[in-house]
């Protein structure tokens, strides 16, 4: 196929390049950030890099796979809008298991003017771990977020208020079981000490102190810089992602369905935080699966408000430069 767009515009290889460097926007498990793209002539391939894994607190690399696949959702979101359409092979070699997906062959089919807005949400995205505002969240854009999630073929179901205080009541009891690791409390102590590494999660996006909320936040060894105000949680909505199976493709997928989500709340204004505490230790993910009537298993939950306008939300968490999340050695002559 032709590397250039029919209008003669930028090389498809600049396209793929550039999608590459915005999927660094998207979010990641204590903003570790662990994938790693390579441009070739006519395709983009993503990778896991296990240097970012978080051993202690996910052993099984489920949400190391979530990070991969929201970023993923994003670089397949930023080639849209520049009008190419791709094939998404997801796991496409099982004798490379760091080989998550390869986007090929890309057919330029006119930008999506949607997508371009959504492009546009991923640059001012970011987790706001304040309460949220006594204001409810429209109706609409609950409706919007589950059909992004639902689009990628992850079901987000919201949760009642006897839910809620399962949850809340799951939430707590991970916390003391994680709180009794100290190979997780070490983890949790390397990812936010990580000051000019462009990784990790700075002071000034963790809480000074513990919000008052329903469901209790993940309590992160150290106190933040982030003032929390006296808002609670009473008007914040939660829900639960979750699908058919527990294979490590829907994991990936699952990481496509937050973003997605992610950025149709950001759309609407809502604030959107995970929490992966649940999911991350047994017995309090078969506290989930219950709650879902035994029909799926939990990849994460989250929680949905519409943030407190009154004070400024935290600044965006720092990003691994583009040199070193991209590999354009293979098409760099092809580059403009």
């Amino acid at each position: 196929m032709s590397h250039e767009t029919p209008a003669g515009d930028r090389p498809l290889t600049t396209a793929l390049a550039e999608a590459a460097g915005m999927a660094g926007h998207a979010p990641s498990v204590h903003n570790t950030q662990p994938w790693h793209w390579t441009v070739l002539p006519d395709a983009l391939e993503l990778r896991v890099v296990r240097e970012r894994h978080l051993s202690a607190m996910d052993p099984e690399g489920h949400l190391l796979v979530v990070s991969c696949g929201a970023a993923l959702h994003h670089a397949r979101v930023a080639l849209a809008a520049e009008g190419w359409t791709p094939v998404v092979e997801r796991l496409p070699d099982p004798k490379e298991p760091d080989l998550l997906a390869r986007i090929t062959s890309l057919k330029h089919t006119g930008a999506d003017p949607d997508a371009m807005r959504v492009v546009q949400c991923m640059q001012v995205r970011h987790t706001d771990r304040r309460p949220v505002s006594d204001e409810q969240i429209p109706t609409a854009a609950l409706g919007d977020i589950d059909r992004a999630a639902t689009l990628e073929g992850v079901n987000l179901q919201l949760l009642d208020d006897t839910q809620k205080i399962q949850l809340a009541s799951a939430a707590q009891q991970a916390a003391a079981v994680e709180a009794d690791s100290p190979e997780l409390r070490e983890e949790l102590a390397y990812w936010t000490s990580r000051a000019g590494t462009g990784t990790g999660l700075p002071p000034e996006v963790l809480p000074e102190q513990a919000p008052q909320t329903t469901v209790p936040a993940r309590d992160f060894g150290r106190a933040g810089s982030l003032p929390i105000g006296p808002g609670h949680d009473k008007t914040a909505v939660y829900g639960i992602l979750w699908g058919a199976d527990d294979e490590l493709m829907s994991w990936l997928r699952a990481g496509e369905a937050l973003s997605a989500a992610w950025l149709a709340a950001t759309r609407h204004g809502v604030s959107l935080v995970p929490l992966s505490g649940v999911v991350e230790v047994e017995g309090t993910r078969e506290v989930l699966r219950q709650m879902l009537a035994g029909l799926g298993f939990p990849y994460i939950s989250m929680r949905l408000g519409m943030a407190d306008p009154t004070h400024a939300g935290p600044p965006h968490t720092p990003r691994l430069d583009v040199t070193e999340t991209v590999d354009t050695s293979a098409v760099r002559d092809r580059l403009t």
